[in-house]
């Protein structure tokens, strides 16, 4: 969908006003708490408005979080900072953060759908309340980056880190896997700025950086079944295209090989995705891939997906902070720590993708819904990933998925919901059908329409999944769902 300017100009004027608040308590001296989500759109997000916050000498702290819960209230009403900023996050808990914290000043820059009434504390900034797709036309970082510009033109240097941000929350979503909608004004301004090259070529993680057969072994978007997680099939699958591995005593990259290699090794891929009977990952093979120019070559950092893995990987390995330092600028001992944890990330995502597999009854088949029962086992904070990956190759793609871990801690079982532009196409909103089952289940839930989460009580965790089957096909037929 082309935006109109009406769209485009409500949505920056919005951002703007966020930009005076803030820097108007910059001015004043005020303490400034930012609370940002744990997912790479989110650190992208903490990275932009910290750099931003630390150009004006601001005082300030960044927190990152799953979600806005008691704890984080009653931290904000102990330590009373003059201004708190929600990226992305903060949309779904309008209501919470305008009952218990009225007497503050709060601005929220987030892209995910709106729920409750704001008050006049709350400086909004969400592309939802201009009629722009918060899901596909730019992400919570996206947001952030706006306001950052907004604030002071130098913040254009972080426009790839937007880029990050977006191609982390698989914003990608437009003809060959390229950003558009606001998206594509933050390319570019990158690409003006000489940051950013964008070219077409085949889409696979460690493009700069992995040998080829371990690029195919590692890719799990798409997932090709039989060489993903293979590295030994990986190299007989290159061995019988006739591509060399190696050159002299080097491994050779995917950036290394030529264009008749490329088309071949592509084309061979294609043919054993449909031979699987997976003909919408086909799409996926080749695409738009976005090179941060200022970063060294051979480095996760140079292809900006490379780098949203990475991300992804410190915040939901319980290191954000790395991430947040390298979004910053950090190219020492922050970026050799991330690099360790995005290892032990790929073996603990390998380890919960082989778990799934390893008995049918772990994916559970109900009439609307797959179910992947995590419970104990599976990490909550990896949920996520899981169940994108898993999505994409699923036994039958016109069903949404779920999947949820155990939180005992804190008694709550963590939902991610994820499905495709097609089925959203047909009615169905994983955001609404969250934020509706959870409510009704003494939790909370929200999202995108495509892509959604809910913390639940675990008692009510049967009666969750039931009802979320249920608001699936009632979307499904057309009805309303209502709270």
């Amino acid at each position: 969908m082309t935006l109109t300017e009406k769209q485009i100009t409500g949505f920056l004027d919005s951002a703007s006003h966020a930009a005076e608040t803030i820097s108007e308590t910059v001015k004043e001296k005020g303490i400034i708490h930012v609370f940002s989500h744990f997912d790479t759109d989110g650190l992208s997000a903490a990275g932009i408005i910290g750099r931003a916050l630390f150009r004006l000498d601001a005082k300030f702290r960044i927190r990152i979080t799953q979600w806005i819960d008691e704890k984080i209230m009653n931290e904000i009403l102990s330590e009373k900072p003059q201004l708190l900023v929600f990226t992305d996050l903060g949309s779904g808990y309008i209501d919470l953060l305008s009952e218990k914290l009225a007497d503050f000043k709060i601005v929220i820059l987030d892209h995910h759908q709106v729920s409750g009434q704001q008050t006049s504390n709350i400086v909004h900034v969400n592309p939802h309340l201009h009629e722009i797709d918060g899901a596909r036309d730019i992400s919570g970082s996206g947001v952030v980056y706006f306001t950052a510009k907004a604030m002071d033109k130098a913040n254009v240097d972080m426009a790839p880190i937007a880029v990050v941000g977006a191609l982390g929350d698989m914003q990608d979503k437009y003809d060959q896997r390229m950003l558009g909608g606001m998206n594509e004004k933050i390319v570019e301004d990158a690409k003006n700025a000489g940051s950013l090259t964008v070219e077409k070529d085949l889409i696979f993680f460690g493009r700069e950086t992995r040998p080829i057969h371990r690029t195919l072994a590692s890719t799990t978007n798409p997932f090709i079944p039989g060489i993903s997680g293979e590295e030994d099939k990986s190299l007989a699958f290159l061995v019988s295209l006739d591509i060399r591995p190696k050159q002299g005593e080097k491994w050779r990259a995917l950036r290394d090989l030529s264009e008749e290699e490329k088309k071949r090794l592509c084309s061979a891929l294609a043919d054993h995705l449909l031979s699987k009977g997976l003909h919408y990952e086909v799409s996926n093979l080749i695409g738009h891939v976005y090179i941060l120019n200022r970063e060294e070559p051979w480095t996760p950092l140079r292809d900006a997906r490379e780098f949203s893995v990475l991300l992804n990987a410190t915040g939901r390995m319980d290191k954000p902070s790395l991430g947040v330092a390298v979004c910053m600028g950090d190219r020492s001992s922050a970026l050799e720590e991330s690099n360790k944890v995005l290892e032990k990330y790929r073996r603990s995502i390998g380890k919960y993708l082989g778990w799934v597999m390893e008995k049918p009854e772990r994916m559970e088949e109900l009439k609307n819904i797959y179910v992947i029962h995590g419970g104990d086992y599976v990490e909550d904070k990896i949920v996520g990933a899981i169940s994108s990956i898993i999505s994409m190759s699923s036994p039958n793609p016109e069903k949404p998925l779920i999947m949820y871990a155990n939180v005992k801690e804190e008694g709550i079982a963590k939902f991610s919901a994820r499905t495709l532009d097609m089925i959203t196409d047909k009615g169905v909103n994983l955001g609404e059908i969250m934020q509706v089952a959870a409510d009704k289940c003494l939790g909370k839930g929200g999202g995108h329409n495509v892509a959604a989460g809910a913390q639940v009580p675990l008692k009510n965790v049967n009666t969750f999944i039931k009802l979320v089957n249920e608001l699936v096909e009632k979307q499904l037929k057309g009805e309303k769902i209502g709270s």
